[in-house]
């Protein structure tokens, strides 16, 4: 995808960590409060999700936002958008951390319900 088109949303935000052991509960309870407000109401933000991986990825915890396009991003994280966000608290319960950016533009379906 050529850098003129890439971005061009929807984007998701990927912000998934390897959480320090019996620390799963209370980083969901951020996410659902502190990671929230990170990105409710901004503009460009189109929804976000949560949870935990299953079986052998037990460890890790995943928060995505969805954003209209990369530019809604860079506005609401500026000149770190490539870096993970990190709010008071979380240093504590993760071992390690990575955010990744996916441009949907050609891959995007959602099933009405």
């Amino acid at each position: 995808m050529s850098e003129e088109k890439s971005g061009k949303g929807p984007v998701l935000r990927l912000f998934q960590v390897r959480i320090r052991q019996g620390h799963a509960d209370t980083l969901l309870e951020k996410f659902a409060t502190t990671s929230v407000d990170v990105v409710r109401h901004e503009p460009g933000n189109a929804g976000y999700f949560f949870g935990r991986g299953l079986a052998s990825d037990e460890s890790y915890l995943v928060f995505a936002s969805l954003w209209d396009d990369l530019d809604a991003v860079k506005r609401r994280f500026g000149e770190t958008w490539q870096q993970s966000f990190l709010p008071e608290g979380y240093e504590d319960l993760i071992e390690e951390h990575s955010i990744r950016h996916v441009d949907l533009s050609t891959g995007w379906a959602v099933a009405s319900r």
